[in-house]
């Protein structure tokens, strides 16, 4: 059976004033408290009791925490800020639908999800093509003059790769972090 939902844009708004609420909670936290909390919420999450467009969501809260504790990476920024934001209210079992309510306890964290991950696919594309350029790099890294040529061209394609993000950061997404 598939079900789709409609959101209308006054649902829309609900879910980004939540996650408003949650950055600004996460303004006040400790970015490492609310990593761990969102692992902690994913490591007690059974996913097999979960419908499969939840769990299609729940998946990409795990590339979101390796994104934001990847230090090559370096993300800073809006786009980390809307990450945290998305990991607080995620690992709020009392959001805007209680977890704990069976079958559709994690709809509202997976409809959150959606809307970052459709917000934030230049930034989840750019991290990509970062992961493939290291990747390939890391096969020729054998000796120390290899490993500084590396680095500095990890930082270079890093720098090239988050310019390119934010130069195409969706308007409405810009104009969201600027009412923050």
């Amino acid at each position: 059976m598939r079900i789709s939902l409609e959101l209308e844009p006054a649902d829309i708004e609900r879910f980004h004033a939540a996650l408003a609420r949650a950055r600004r909670a996460a303004a006040c936290a400790d970015e490492f408290e609310v990593i761990e909390a969102a692992k902690y919420a994913l490591d007690h999450l059974n996913t097999a009791d979960v419908p499969g467009f939840v769990r299609k969501r729940v998946v990409e809260v795990q590339k979101l925490i390796c994104m934001l504790e990847d230090e090559a990476w370096a993300l800073s920024g809006p786009e980390r800020a809307d990450i945290v934001g998305t990991l607080v209210y995620f690992s709020d079992p009392d959001d805007l639908i209680p977890d704990e309510i069976e079958v559709i306890g994690l709809l509202d964290d997976a409809i959150m999800l959606e809307l970052l991950l459709q917000r934030m696919r230049h930034v989840r594309r750019a991290y990509a093509d970062f992961c493939s350029f290291r990747a390939a790099l890391e096969d020729d890294v054998r000796d120390a003059e290899a490993r500084r040529a590396h680095a500095r061209d990890l930082a270079a394609l890093r720098t090239q790769l988050q310019a390119r993000m934010r130069r195409t950061r969706p308007r409405d997404a810009r104009r969201e972090t600027e009412r923050s």
